[in-house]
């Protein structure tokens, strides 16, 4: 299977933005994002104004690499946003925040979404009391996410609770039982991340 092998601080750096997509280091000085403004490679600091179509274009590499999606997958998660009912957009960050791996990170079990998908993978999380290893899985409303009882031991997964990140509404943390409970499909004032899901659609829309 294809995979990100580059240093994934380049990708905040050609956004322009942090994505935090490494965990606790985001948060400290030593973030790339802060002490280089500019985008990596010979040319960054020369960065241009972008095209309507550059624009649309970093958008979409922006939603994918913080959600760490490779294009296939992240084409059909748009055209499913496209077929079901609502505003396509909204659906399509519905769909990827109600991944597996996503709904990991959000509860806090782990301290960024490359690690929650590691934790997923490596069978650490139950669904309403079954396992599954699947990242792309796709959450519903009611659905349990709880921590294995085995895997409740692992240092990382106690440090990363304790570090208290803020979880959104649309779900409800039991620390105490290492588990969390799906009360709502997340709404678009949910998502905290800096998205214009407009361009997205307009790019694939043409």
């Amino acid at each position: 299977m294809a995979r990100y092998i580059q240093p994934v601080c380049r990708r905040c750096r050609r956004e322009g933005m942090k994505l935090f997509l490494k965990g606790d280091k985001c948060y400290t000085d030593k973030c790339p994002v802060s002490r280089r403004t500019y985008a990596p490679g010979q040319h960054g600091q020369n960065r241009k104004k972008l095209s309507n179509y550059g624009l649309q274009l970093r958008e979409k590499q922006k939603v994918k690499s913080i959600y760490g999606v490779l294009e296939a997958q992240f084409r059909r998660y748009f055209e499913e946003a496209e077929r079901r009912k609502g505003i396509t957009g909204e659906n399509l960050l519905q769909m990827l925040e109600r991944r597996l791996d996503n709904v990991v990170y959000r509860l806090g079990f782990a301290a960024s979404r490359a690690q929650a998908r590691q934790i997923v993978k490596h069978g650490h999380i139950l669904v309403n009391g079954k396992k599954v290893d699947i990242p792309s899985y796709e959450v519903k409303v009611g659905d349990v996410v709880s921590v294995k009882e085995k895997s409740r031991q692992m240092q990382v997964i106690k440090d990363n609770l304790e570090a208290n990140r803020n979880v959104p509404d649309w779900l409800q943390l039991n620390k105490d039982n290492f588990e969390g409970t799906v009360v709502a499909l997340p709404k678009r004032e949910h998502i905290d991340i800096p998205i214009e899901e407009h361009y997205i659609v307009e790019l694939y829309s043409k």
